[in-house]
């Protein structure tokens, strides 16, 4: 009897579970039997590694073989188990030491004719195998630059099963024959989604440069509200009539948003590799991502879904980054009231039949909406025939709950034809805006250090009125508009947070009146004549 064993990493989400791929030989009618709570792509693995074994020079056993997938409780989907259910018959047919297994972790699809495949999710596969305790991976060998941003572990990059069995014998390692230059290599086919990007609006491109705040023209206030929002991380929403600028602004907010750190950058990186997106050649993600889904989307395009354990929706493809949400009236009240969750916690638990997972969604929400369903209601003269009460039901399609979780409400005024043809001048550049948003931070986190918050919009309330207070007396407005009704205890909360990242933004020590006055106009939308110290027009 023969028995060997090896590892693999099981994806739940986001997150990897390392799986125990045991072969055992016995005696009696050549079968293959493949247990463990495989899914079909698992199961065809059967055919896959039979032909790629012995079209890699192997003898494939004609014995009874039973490939056991430990834990059994844990359900295994995809296909790159293959190349540790080849390895484990091998070790088990003792064409290879089994004692050389049982210490990896092998993760990559077989090919027919013994090539290895790369497969997604390769970077949060590998964290949770050095998690583990593990040293050694093997993976595909388009993948390796993936796997290696993990520290601490041991990489190897296999083209073929042939050099992944020659390794493993010290034998000699055969060359395999690279692709002729100029056609396309079929191999990276397993790292990419058909249209996932495109179906969800994402733009992680690092090559081009993001488009330039200067080019809005007007929308001083709308401006500023971007350049806080961007400092503190706080929710934005923006309404005005079409062609206010409302799309260009939340284009322009990833490139004033700093760049990512290192464990942010894993983050990103680790979740768009699950979700098909991460572009070949570009295992980092840098900067913040931008995704932007049609107002169509389900709610469980949004928040995660799919057959069997949910797979990342928009908000965990947001992370880090911006969500837009364009014409967000005319999304589902369903898939917009299931935005609460990830907007406090920052993460989403989705529940499906096949078990629970839990993805990340920390995100900068903004949120586009006309005035009305023909979008003319706020222009003088422009003739909006929308009824009281169709006004009322369209404005009345963003529930209040969701609004009392964005910080920032502004309007989107009609540009002016002196701004729109620069006779107004221009405002700040992406990069000035986006050197006073940095140091902003660095304001902010100096003063968070040495608590699990790194920015203004995630430190709770109740520290805010304990540990880090106001000037004397700056609340006494906002204490006014909580008792007229027209702030929640959580939009006080909101409140302070705006006023510390207005103070940040100023290099102020702590907000003042000047700095909750505008923090209050920015919730409530009503002018208070309070100044815009930060995002002039130029």
């Amino acid at each position: 009897m023969g028995f060997a064993r090896t590892c693999s990493v099981a994806l739940v989400g986001v997150e990897g579970v390392v799986v125990e791929v045991q072969a055992d030989l016995e005696p009696g009618v050549a079968a293959f039997t493949l247990v463990g709570l495989p899914d079909k792509s698992l199961s065809e693995s059967r055919d896959r590694v039979r032909a790629a074994v012995v079209n890699s020079g192997g003898d494939w056993p004609q014995k009874k073989l039973t490939v056991g997938l430990s834990p059994a409780s844990v359900p295994k989907s995809g296909s790159g188990f293959d190349l540790a259910v080849a390895c484990a018959v091998l070790g088990a047919a003792e064409r290879i030491d089994p004692r050389e297994l049982a210490d990896l972790v092998m993760i990559g699809e077989l090919g027919l004719d013994g090539r290895v495949r790369p497969v997604r999710g390769i970077l949060p596969a590998v964290l949770a195998a050095a998690e583990a305790g593990y040293e050694q991976v093997v993976v595909p060998e388009q993948t390796a630059a993936e796997a290696s941003l993990v520290p601490g572990i041991s990489v190897l990059g296999v083209r073929s099963l042939r050099q992944l069995i020659a390794v493993l014998t010290d034998e000699p390692v055969p060359e395999e024959e690279p692709d002729q230059e100029g056609r396309p290599d079929a191999m990276l086919a397993g790292l990419v989604v058909p249209g996932a990007g495109v179906g969800t609006g994402l733009s992680i491109d690092a090559d081009t440069s993001p488009p330039d705040l200067a080019d809005v023209a007007g929308q001083r206030t709308a401006r500023t509200a971007l350049e806080v929002a961007a400092a503190g991380g706080h929710h934005l929403m923006l309404y005005g009539p079409p062609g206010a600028g409302k799309t260009m602004l939340a284009e322009r907010l990833p490139g004033i948003l700093p760049p990512l750190t290192r464990q942010e950058s894993l983050e990103v990186t680790a979740i768009h590799s699950v979700a098909g997106i991460l572009p070949p050649g570009k295992p980092l993600v840098h900067k913040a991502p931008y995704c932007a889904p049609h107002h169509s989307a389900t709610m469980q395009s949004l928040v995660g879904g799919g057959n069997g354990l949910p797979r990342p929706g928009a908000v965990s493809l947001a992370h880090r980054g911006v969500l837009f949400l364009d014409e967000a009236p005319e999304f589902t009240g369903k898939a917009l009231d299931s935005l609460r969750q990830p907007l406090e916690a920052g993460h989403v638990v989705v529940a499906r039949s096949a078990g629970v997972v839990r993805l990340p969604a920390r995100f900068l929400m903004v949120l586009a909406a006309n005035p009305c369903p023909c979008g003319r209601h706020t222009l003088h003269g422009a003739g909006c025939e929308c009824p009281p009460s169709v006004i009322r039901r369209y404005q009345a399609r963003l529930s209040g709950p969701l609004l009392d979780r964005v910080d920032l409400h502004v309007e989107a005024e009609p540009v002016r034809r002196e701004d729109l043809l620069a006779q107004g001048g221009r405002g700040d550049t992406t990069a000035q805006v986006a050197d006073r948003v940095l140091a902003a931070r660095e304001r902010a986190a100096a003063r968070l250090q040495g608590t699990p918050w790194t920015t203004n919009s995630e430190v709770p309330g109740h520290e805010l009125r304990t540990r880090w207070v106001t000037a004397p007396g700056a609340l006494a407005a906002a204490e006014r508009d909580m008792e007229r009704g027209l702030l929640t205890a959580r939009g006080l909360d909101r409140v302070l947070r705006v006023a510390w990242t207005l103070a940040d933004l100023c290099g102020d020590d702590r907000p003042d009146d000047t700095h909750i006055g505008l923090a209050l106009e920015l919730r409530t939308g009503i002018s208070r004549g309070a100044p815009l110290p930060v995002g002039g027009a130029g």
